[in-house]
């Protein structure tokens, strides 16, 4: 347990940074889910506007430290294959 008044207002500090991230990561995840449900059901218009959406907030989240950038650019490549695949085709 934290003594020191510093080290107390640390854990505040880190439990609410913890709760921010935590959202952000979720809705990441909901972002890029329903691009690839968009894929699935072969609606290229709406994946094609999921798809920016989901690469402005996976942008957003490296600038903010949530995220890694190369885990970002891995994201957004493997969404963007899938997306142009269904344009494609």
């Amino acid at each position: 347990m934290a003594n020191t008044k510093s080290s107390k207002k640390d854990l505040r500090r880190i439990a609410k940074r913890t709760k921010q991230n935590t959202a952000v990561r979720s809705a990441l995840k909901t972002y890029i889910k329903k691009t690839r449900t968009a894929v699935k059901t072969a609606e290229v218009p709406a994946s094609q506007e999921a798809l920016v959406k989901a690469i402005k907030a996976l942008d957003k989240a490296v600038q903010n430290g949530v995220i890694h950038k190369n885990q970002a650019a891995r994201r957004k490549s493997r969404i963007a294959k899938q997306v142009a695949a269904l344009a494609k085709g």
